[in-house]
């Protein structure tokens, strides 16, 4: 990933479910393909981000399935391309 992006700004994970139920409220930054085993997917941090991925872990995020379904095709389409 590029140097000049402030790390602390930004919120790194390889959980594809996770970063799809996230695509769907919020851009997707970067994908980092610096390690040819594992991607991560790169999203600016912010107090909300941080909520959402508590409540996700904790089975209380509710997703449209149609949503999700085309959040997580877009993810991989991009992690691919």
């Amino acid at each position: 990933m590029t140097h000049y992006l402030e790390e602390s700004a930004y919120w790194r994970s390889n959980d594809l479910s996770l970063c799809a139920a996230i695509l769907l409220d919020r851009p997707l930054e970067a994908i980092d393909k610096t390690d040819r085993r594992k991607a991560e997917f790169v999203f600016k941090r912010d107090d909300e981000l941080d909520g959402f991925i508590e409540r996700f872990w904790r089975g209380e995020v509710q997703v449209e399935p149609r949503r999700y379904f085309n959040a997580l095709r877009e993810i991989k389409a991009r992690l691919y391309s």
